[in-house]
């Protein structure tokens, strides 16, 4: 018994401690808008908005920030919201003032720890109508490739060599 307590222990202080190391990711971040979805009872068909970017911040305290940005063919459109939001379960609610007044948006939200992916589903006027947004943390997204400064040489070609000359 001795011998099996003294093995536990040497294992014990052998083994590095990984789990002090891994963390968990949250919920409370920046995300980043990936794409907008419209769902329109009046249409058989969703519509798929392009053009979509933009940030939202969910605070632990329950405040936010909302800085959507949408690409249209006539300009872009600017969307911006600062509030509070409450989570119940799988519903969230989110509540604001603009230039219009007070106002409240109600949906549902499904967040993947592993990918960190967040989906919102807001409700419409009618009912029935949804707008559904995918959006991912900001420091998971992987910026966007940018274009060399000059186009790549489909073969590089073997330079000269400069002999060194004497002084």
């Amino acid at each position: 018994m001795r011998s099996f307590l003294v093995f536990g222990f040497l294992l014990s202080i052998s083994l590095p401690q990984v789990a002090a190391a891994q963390t968990t990711p949250t919920f409370y971040t920046t995300y980043q808008y990936t794409a907008y979805t419209v769902f329109d009872t009046t249409s058989p068909d969703s519509t798929v908005v392009r053009g979509v970017g933009g940030s939202l911040l969910l605070r632990a305290d329950g405040t936010y920030e909302k800085h959507l940005s949408i690409v249209a063919p006539s300009g872009p459109y600017y969307f911006n919201q600062a509030g509070t939001f409450t989570l119940t379960g799988d519903s969230i609610r989110f509540a604001f003032t603009d230039l219009k007044g007070s106002d409240v948006q109600r949906g549902t939200f499904r967040f993947d720890p592993a990918s960190q992916r967040l989906t919102l589903t807001i409700l419409g006027y009618p009912t029935g109508n949804k707008g559904v947004y995918e959006l991912v943390a900001a420091d998971t997204v992987v910026p966007a490739p940018t274009a060399p400064a000059t186009a790549p040489k489909a073969f590089r070609q073997k330079q000269k060599s400069k002999r060194r000359q004497p002084h």
